[in-house]
């Protein structure tokens, strides 16, 4: 099957047209993600996601460079994308791990235990929804955009999740503001990194 003939038939919903380009570029694309990411499963999991977010578009692709291209091009930006994400994860833990390398009395460390308890319980005080948008943003670190692909919502959900999840957390958090404003600088600062403070001094 000639490729335009392929691109219009998986435009239209053609299943075997898209299986058809699964098998043509999956090992090679999942070689190529290994070859920017290093982790095999994770390479495999971009191609996949990518795959899958071309099926759901297919009415609007815009292949006017080809299907190769395009396909490389999408798992090349899903990958800087990853890399990116896991170089802020470890600015992240190592901004905290200096914030917290000066925590050595033991009041410190009861006090934090139980700002670690009440995070936990403020955390499954949340509507099943926004908990769900609240870990993504925070401790997974997705964008809106993520969190709205991923779930499936408007953007706008995910900022109406996010403002009453900060809302919450913020109130249950309220006795410990002291504590977070003498440690990390501003409330702010210390919900949008607790995941991983929480992480840390398991």
């Amino acid at each position: 099957m000639e490729e335009p003939d392929l691109i219009r038939k998986i435009r239209t919903g053609d299943e075997m047209a898209f299986e058809k380009l699964f098998r043509l570029f999956y090992e090679a694309l999942c070689r190529y993600a290994q070859s920017m990411v290093n982790e095999p499963e994770l390479a495999e999991e971009i191609v996949q996601d990518m795959f899958v977010q071309l099926w759901e578009k297919r009415q609007s692709l815009d292949l006017h460079t080809g299907i190769r291209p395009y396909l490389y091009k999408a798992v090349h930006n899903r990958c800087l994308n990853q890399i990116q994400h896991k170089k802020v994860r470890v600015l992240h833990q190592q901004e905290v791990l200096k914030t917290f390398s000066d925590i050595t009395q033991p009041a410190s460390r009861a006090e934090f235990g139980e700002l670690k308890g009440r995070f936990n319980k403020a955390l499954l005080k949340l509507p099943e929804e926004c908990r769900k948008v609240f870990k993504l943003s925070r401790e997974n670190e997705f964008s809106y955009r993520e969190i709205a692909d991923f779930l499936g919502i408007s953007i706008k959900t995910v900022e109406n999740q996010m403002g009453k999840a900060l809302r919450i957390m913020r109130d249950e958090l309220r006795d410990f503001l002291p504590l977070i404003s003498i440690v990390v600088g501003s409330t702010f600062f210390f919900i949008s990194h607790v995941g991983v403070i929480i992480m840390l001094t398991v």
